[in-house]
């Protein structure tokens, strides 16, 4: 039985209360979660739904889980779908770019396709994006080093908006996509409703694909 792995992680920094980091990511998936038991929905593959441990401190939970598994079940594992910050309040909705086309390495084999399927939901709600690097940062890096697939949706951390990001997806140029990246302010205000409500929707819908 194949088996697409939905990630997000539960932790958050000493600094802060983390609501967008990862509050969000891991509200998106435990209500996807609940929502496609409600409604009896079934997917080809197994969706199991990790909400990862320690990832801020090393993506520890993430690697851990990975390290353990037998290469049986790790062979049965198709792809990563990883969801890290969902709700920033000066959000884009960067892709995470699967065939490496824009921002240089690309993800394992099937990662460009898993981009794909998001590219085609965002344009065919006429949803701008952009693309995000495979730079390591979050739970998907212990699957990539297996040579597992890997997508998922990001809205920014403390890179800064630049002007035409600003013209296609609204909020302010110059500032960060999470002022309050890793900060005492991370809290429920932080969080931008309709960043969330947007890209849960796209997750959602690649988990059903």
């Amino acid at each position: 039985e194949s088996v697409v792995i939905v990630g997000a992680h539960l932790d958050s920094v000493a600094e802060g209360p983390g609501i967008n980091d990862n509050g969000s990511g891991t509200a998106a998936i435990l209500e996807i979660a609940i929502q496609l038991a409600r409604l009896g929905i079934t997917t080809p593959n197994r969706l199991r739904f990790a909400f990862w441990g320690a990832e801020e401190w090393g993506l520890l939970g993430s690697t851990h889980y990975v390290e353990q598994l037998t290469s049986e079940e790790l062979g049965r594992i198709v792809l990563n779908l990883n969801y890290d910050m969902l709700g920033s309040p000066n959000p884009v909705s960067f892709v995470y770019d699967g065939d490496g086309s824009a921002t240089g390495p690309a993800g394992p084999p099937g990662s460009g396709e898993i981009e794909a399927v998001f590219a085609q939901y965002f344009q065919g709600n006429n949803l701008p994006t952009r693309p995000s690097a495979f730079d390591g940062r979050s739970d998907y890096g212990p699957f990539i080093a297996q040579g597992i697939p890997a997508g998922g949706l990001f809205s920014g951390a403390e890179g800064l908006k630049t002007a035409e990001e600003a013209q296609d997806f609204g909020g302010t140029a110059g500032e960060p996509y999470d002022k309050c990246y890793h900060q005492a302010c991370d809290d429920l205000a932080n969080v931008n409703e309709a960043a969330l409500h947007t890209l849960s929707d796209a997750a959602a819908h690649a988990m059903l694909h």
